[in-house]
């Protein structure tokens, strides 16, 4: 077990596993501010998907990178609309409604598509491996969406994003971030758990 994760950075250099080590720390410390409603959130993981963005980019992983990229464009977005006061309150934990599902359902549909002509643009075979990839970049760019408006179904998205990337990046040689996404979706099953707490308790007020 140990090698699986040592082999992969045998022949990698000392600034690369440097940046991959804060992204790691970053990412899961941006998970835990997430999951106590904490708008550190952002900034915490804004280092984390910026980091990535540039170590994905160099690995040719263009799908990841461009989950990282957008991922760091709604960090700014979700950062801004959670400091925000409107009418005065701010900004509470929710569930989607009707029109907040079929936009997700869009932009899911949208990411799939927008990926996929990012491969055949630059002429990237696309292997079996990648439609996981793409599949999860479709749940993970609606998740972030509905992790910005503060809506709980973000968390079943992360989940079910979360274990499809865990084997991917284990298939890879990617220990470090196969590692990073199991200990995600343990925190967004705590994280869903402690917001739905939080939802049911203001029914009651």
């Amino acid at each position: 077990m140990i090698d699986f994760f040592l082999n992969a950075y045998k022949n990698a250099p000392l600034w690369q596993i440097i940046l991959e080590l804060v992204a790691f720390f970053f990412g899961i410390i941006s998970v835990w501010y997430a999951k106590k409603e904490n708008i550190l959130v952002y900034p915490t993981g804004l280092i984390a998907t910026v980091i990535s963005v540039y170590l994905l980019w160099q690995a040719g992983y263009l799908g990841d990178m461009m989950i990282n990229l957008y991922f760091s464009i709604m960090s700014i977005y979700g950062w801004w609309n959670w400091s925000r006061n409107k009418d005065d309150e701010s900004l509470e934990i929710s569930r989607t409604n009707t029109s907040e599902k079929f936009f997700g359902i869009v932009l899911f549909i949208l990411t799939v598509l927008v990926v996929l002509s990012i491969y055949k643009y630059f002429d990237y075979e696309i292997k079996t491996e990648n439609y996981f990839d793409i599949f999860a970049s479709g749940i993970f760019f609606t998740g972030m969406w509905y992790m910005a408006k503060k809506k709980i179904e973000n968390w079943t998205l992360w989940i079910i994003g979360d274990i499809i990337v865990i084997p991917l990046y284990a298939y890879r040689g990617l220990g470090m971030l196969s590692l990073q996404y199991l200990i995600f979706t343990i925190l967004a099953i705590l994280a869903y758990l402690e917001w739905r707490k939080i939802l049911d308790s203001k029914k009651l007020q």
